[in-house]
């Protein structure tokens, strides 16, 4: 048995345009509902959302059987909980708050073998099929998507740098935590976060850096992938659960009768 193409890390490397879904509600039965929904990728979330190793491996596995490439953010950059998502198969990990190429080389280095890296060898693990994948340790490297999120004015101003790191295949702005960090707390689509994002994503482009991000405004995320982002997912789980439900009283509301 060989290892799985990551068809997502193919597609960004070739420059192709991927849709992606933001999943929070930290559970693989509704990770389930929305694995056949025809996205691109998604990202698990465990920075902002309740996962933990279990609930993630159920995740995984609930996508396992889909088109869709499931990637997992962890809550920070540690290479022990890196080590054990890794061995899970995260096909690919998106690194929150990184703030120094520093930073983005200990990333990779989580995700590598020595000598090239640091990550602690397990024999037989998820990942390798409990050791029936025979040429796991030789192509995982090649196969397994590092990406790095930019989420401070400074951060973004200095995405030149992060360009240069070896390994890296993506680099994600995070618009929530700019807008923040600029003053403009709940903001996200305020034009001046904008106007530092985009100079700064056409500048990796150029590069041939895959850029990516998460927008919740349907419109503006087909608008970044027209304008050259390669990955970006237009929502989340979480928002479309509310949404729904919302929509949903409404409409019954007002169809009641007061008498």
């Amino acid at each position: 048995m060989k290892l799985r193409e990551n068809s997502f890390l193919t597609a960004i490397r070739a420059g192709q345009k991927q849709l992606g879904l933001w999943v929070s509600l930290s559970n693989g039965y509704a990770a389930e509902v929305v694995a056949h929904a025809g996205y691109d990728w998604v990202m698990l979330d465990m920075e902002h959302a309740p996962s933990d190793m279990a609930s993630v491996l159920g995740q995984l596995q609930a996508f396992s059987g889909s088109e869709t490439t499931a990637m997992v953010r962890p809550d920070w950059n540690d290479a022990v909980k890196v080590k054990r998502l890794m061995d899970l198969g995260a096909p690919g990990l998106l690194f929150p708050m990184v703030q120094t190429p520093d930073e983005a080389r200990a990333a990779v280095a989580a995700c590598r073998y020595p000598p090239r890296g640091v990550r602690g060898v397990a024999g037989l693990n998820r990942a390798n099929q409990f050791g029936r994948v025979k040429d796991y340790n030789a192509e995982v490297e090649n196969q397994t998507a590092i990406l790095i999120q930019l989420e401070t004015r400074a951060a973004v101003e200095n995405a030149a740098a992060f360009a240069e790191v070896e390994g890296i295949e993506g680099i994600f702005f995070g618009p929530a935590d700019i807008a923040a960090d600029m003053g403009h707390l709940g903001q996200t689509l305020h034009p001046e976060v904008w106007e530092v994002i985009r100079p700064a994503a056409k500048l990796l482009m150029d590069k041939g850096i895959p850029v990516g991000t998460l927008v919740t405004d349907p419109d503006f995320a087909a608008q970044l992938l027209n304008e050259g982002f390669t990955f970006v997912a237009c929502g989340t789980d979480v928002g479309l659960l509310a949404q729904g439900a919302d929509t949903l009283r409404a409409q019954v509301r007002d169809k009641i009768s007061e008498t």
